[in-house]
Parts: C-alpha cells; structure tokens; sequence
C-alpha cells in the first residue's frame, strides 16, 4: 500500500518497558493501577496449578486455622506481583528471566485484598560475555490496600540495551 502523497504519516508509538540503559538503580518503580484479588482468581489459579491445598479451597476447614479464613495462593500473588511491573520494565525489552531469588510473604493476602507492587532496581551490569545486553537485579514489593507488605521478590533478569536491541 503506497502512502497519499498528500497525508503525512501517522506517528506510532509502541509501549514498552525500559531498556537496560533507562533503568536507574535506587529508584522506586511504581506499578498502578493495583489489582484487587478475588476468590474465583484463587480457585482457578490454585486448581490450575493443581496446588489443592485446603487453605486455598476450603472454607470450611481455614475458618479453624490461625487465620480464620481461605489465603490467595502465594503463587498468584508472587505471579501478579512480576506481572504488575511488567508494561514499565520489561514489555519488549527483557531477554530472559534468569532467577527469582529471596522470596518471603510475611503476610497473607486474602479474597477482596488490592494488590499494589513496587520494584526497585537494586544493581544492574553490563554482560561480560553478550554485548548489547546487561544483568539486572531487582526488588519487588507487593502491599494490600492498608500498605501492609505481603510479598517480597529478588528477581534478576537479562535485557537489551537500547542500541542493541534497535540495531538488532
């Protein structure tokens, strides 16, 4: 299809996730909007995952454990913690995800809870053996509504650098 001589092109402007270079360490990334967990989240993700775990499914059985009710599986809550941060730091531009590290729930998320994630870029390097790309570290904090930290992740990932990946 030829363009109108007369019509001048359209800009586009594709989202994406920072690039290695863009990334600053000590700055808090944060993720919005939150995301508010439902039980039918915890059903499906938990009988997914086949974690038939009687905390997550019955509700009988957790009103008489220590917290008085059915926990949202730590998995989903690690999954959408990555998840949350994913358009602002890695959409397009990650290569790899290389580990996840460190990783505590020092309090339990519950059905209606909203999720709100935070990352921090701890440290980042560029690779000594793959030119164009760098090693990035960092530090995810998911808190519910009240601010209370329910998560925490280190999570290092491999990524493009911005000349590399364009020229690529």
């Amino acid at each position: 299809m030829t363009a109108d001589p007369g019509v001048p092109e359209k800009r586009v402007i594709e989202q994406r996730g920072l690039y290695f270079d863009e990334l600053e360490e000590g700055v808090v990334y944060a993720h919005r909007p939150g995301r508010t967990v439902t039980e039918a989240d915890n059903v499906l993700f938990t009988t997914l995952t086949m974690n038939t775990q009687a905390l997550h499914l019955d509700a009988a059985w957790s009103s008489k454990q220590p917290f008085g009710q059915r926990l949202m599986n730590s998995m989903f809550t690690l999954s959408t913690m990555v998840g949350q941060s994913v358009n602002q730091l890695t959409q397009g531009t990650i290569i790899a995800q290389l580990g996840l590290t460190d990783v505590t729930f020092p309090h339990p998320l519950y059905h209606g809870d909203t999720l709100y994630t935070e990352t921090v870029i701890t440290s980042k390097r560029l690779s000594s053996s793959r030119p164009g790309q760098g090693i990035v570290t960092m530090q995810h904090t998911g808190r519910n509504q009240a601010g209370t930290v329910v998560a925490l992740a280190t999570r290092t990932c491999l990524m493009w650098t911005q000349t590399a990946h364009l020229e690529a």
